[in-house]
């Protein structure tokens, strides 16, 4: 069995936009796309809700060979399944056998998606999106200062000597660490050199340049 049709739900500059650009790198424009309309609230429709119970992208429906089609809806699972199934991409270090590449690898890829991405959310919700009323200061606080005496140096150490976040090659981690990147900088962290070169060779790419062509319609504080 095989993939024979992907469908990604999308928002721009959201987490599915780790996933759009990693489809870019993989399968380049062969993939079909659904922008929501998530400020005019399409995501808590009823039908969206079938695919996603939690009201959010991505979502990513995958067509079997057999005609079958299985849905996605974290978006570090997603990444790491995409690049495993095309191999020939070498966006991920091959799964058959235990490898050191293969563990720093992974564990890059869901630091970024669960803990840092954690952190993000918090300081999104409680700056951006929650009414006014129910936002929390000490939890923006809290998570802005993890970030820069935490977070910050450990990636740090890793692109202070030029390459990628698990090693010298680009790979699916980078679709999900870059995107945490921009995304930190609208708060002012990763301000850092080593960030700044880091993503002067992300958004060179080909890939990254098609992926987020639609980042003009985001909006830090929709409200």
């Amino acid at each position: 069995m095989h993939i024979t049709h992907l469908k990604l739900y999308h928002f721009p500059m959201s987490r599915s936009a780790r996933v759009k650009w990693l489809l870019h790198e993989l399968v380049d424009d062969a993939f079909e796309l659904e922008t929501m309309r998530l400020y005019e609230g399409q995501q808590y429709q009823p039908d969206f809700l079938k695919r996603n119970p939690n009201h959010a992208v991505p979502v990513l429906e995958i067509t079997h060979s057999d005609g079958s089609v299985f849905t996605m809806i974290e978006s570090g699972a997603i990444v790491a399944l995409l690049a495993d199934s095309y191999p020939e991409r070498r966006l991920a270090p091959p799964p058959a056998t235990y490898s050191a590449e293969r563990a720093d690898y992974l564990q890059m890829l869901h630091f970024g998606a669960s803990w840092f991405d954690m952190m993000l959310w918090q300081i999104r919700m409680n700056r951006d999106l929650l009414p006014q009323e129910a936002r929390d200061e000490g939890t923006i606080d809290r998570y802005m200062e993890k970030i820069a005496k935490e977070v910050e140096p450990q990636l740090e150490a890793r692109l202070n000597g030029g390459g990628y976040i698990a090693g010298e090659d680009f790979s699916a981690a980078d679709c999900v660490m870059g995107h945490n990147v921009i995304w930190a900088r609208l708060y002012g962290l990763c301000g850092g050199d080593s960030f700044s070169r880091y993503l002067e060779t992300l958004t060179a790419r080909p890939g990254f340049k098609a992926a987020f062509a639609d980042s003009d319609r985001f909006k830090l504080s929709p409200r």
